[in-house]
């Protein structure tokens, strides 16, 4: 597509990109991990409350909320929010970098002021859980997958994964290396799930083993938690106390390809992942060489090696030799997943929002491990397995 054609106009995107657009607010729940005791709908408010007070606004300054899972009237009537805007797109864990593109263009065509963007799952406890994403049985997954056992996410990546290590010439270390890389990142952080040192060959051989190629390491934490984003004009954050530390949006991006894993026009490379990059790259006018910090959804150990070449940080087939270099890890040229992602940090079962956190936390420069000198940092999203994604390049400055 060319996106340079879709720029002009009061709602083009070169209204919602460029850094018009601001988060003035970013916050997770109190809690994260283990939340017995909080249901899902109180983690929405929880996250939400933080995020206002990150942003030293109230209620009554929200005229727009988005949310995933739960419906945004329900999570709106909770918190006493009368909405003028509301999105409830749910396409799975990249659903939250969908929200914020879609707030920008409503912000930019006038349709909002101020919107409030949460997340909220009790994915261990299961308390309150709500409603989940389910797909029916005559679905195009429930006739041709399900009843191949490929119902939960490591059994429809499975596969994929194998596949992925076969074509580039790797194999199950170049997994192993991506759990070691992000752990690192984890120890400092006493709000990772998982904190302990660890190697490749205890990667590798350490029960439980999951689905082949996966051990239990190679694939999510599963914790309850959630967090909060307020999203509103540049222009109004500079008016706010809190506006020095405005993170701003260069450019954004979605896609989809479609809905079963054997649909796919490459299973060894994401169409929707190139497609929403590469129009989150020219919307923000930048490339991957401009990119200072990385977030790569990381449910399993095998997305970070696609997302890094189908975004194009490097080659075809050089993303395990990339990651195996120290070049994601502390000190490395590219930083990636710095809160030890959702294979040591967290994951509600949509991990999304919680890419967006540590995007904006380093470049706001308070991370618990803080990269030097970050200056734009890339999200990337995945929803539904290959399904659907998610792209966001973040600033911590206005051009």
């Amino acid at each position: 597509m060319d996106f340079a054609r879709v720029q002009a106009g009061r709602c083009g995107m070169s209204a919602m990109h460029g850094g018009n657009i601001a988060i003035v607010g970013a916050a997770e729940t109190t809690g994260l991990g283990v939340l017995p005791g909080i249901s899902m709908l109180e983690l929405h408010a929880d996250a939400a409350r933080n995020a206002l007070a990150d942003a030293g606004l109230g209620i009554d300054d929200i005229d727009g909320i988005a949310t995933a899972g739960p419906s945004p009237i329900e999570v709106a009537s909770y918190l006493g929010i009368k909405p003028r805007w509301l999105d409830g797109t749910m396409v799975g864990g990249c659903s939250f970098m969908l929200h914020v593109r879609h707030v920008a263009a409503a912000i930019a065509c006038g349709a909002a002021t101020t919107v409030l963007v949460t997340h909220g799952e009790s994915g261990r406890s299961r308390v309150g859980a709500g409603r989940s994403f389910k797909l029916p049985q005559d679905s195009a997954p429930g006739q041709f997958e399900f009843p191949y056992g490929a119902l939960p996410a490591y059994a429809a990546f499975t596969i994929p994964a194998l596949g992925f290590l076969a074509d580039r010439g790797m194999d199950r270390s170049a997994l192993a290396e991506v759990v070691v890389a992000q752990r690192e990142w984890a120890m400092p952080n006493e709000r990772a799930m998982r904190r302990k040192p660890t190697t490749i060959d205890q990667v590798l051989n350490t029960d439980p083993k999951v689905a082949w190629p996966f051990t239990r390491d190679m694939c999510c934490v599963v914790t309850d938690g959630g967090g909060a984003l307020v999203v509103t004009s540049a222009e109004r954050a500079a008016d706010m106390a809190s506006g020095s530390r405005s993170v701003y949006l260069l450019g954004s991006g979605e896609a989809a390809e479609g809905p079963v894993v054997q649909s796919m026009e490459d299973p060894f490379s994401s169409a929707a992942f190139r497609r929403s990059g590469a129009e989150a790259f020219a919307t923000s006018g930048l490339a991957p060489a401009d990119i200072d910090h990385l977030m790569c959804y990381d449910a399993f150990a095998h997305l970070p090696l696609y997302m890094l070449e189908d975004l194009g940080f490097v080659g075809r087939g050089e993303s395990g030799a990339f990651i195996a270099g120290g070049a994601t890890r502390p000190g490395g040229t590219l930083p990636m997943n710095t809160n030890g992602g959702g294979l040591s940090y967290t994951h509600t079962g949509m991990y999304g929002m919680f890419a967006i956190q540590e995007a904006v936390r380093q470049l706001r420069g308070d991370a618990v491990v803080q990269v030097p000198g970050v200056r734009t940092s890339f999200v990337q999203g995945v929803g539904l397995y290959f399904a659907a994604s998610g792209s966001l390049v973040l600033s911590a400055s206005r051009p």
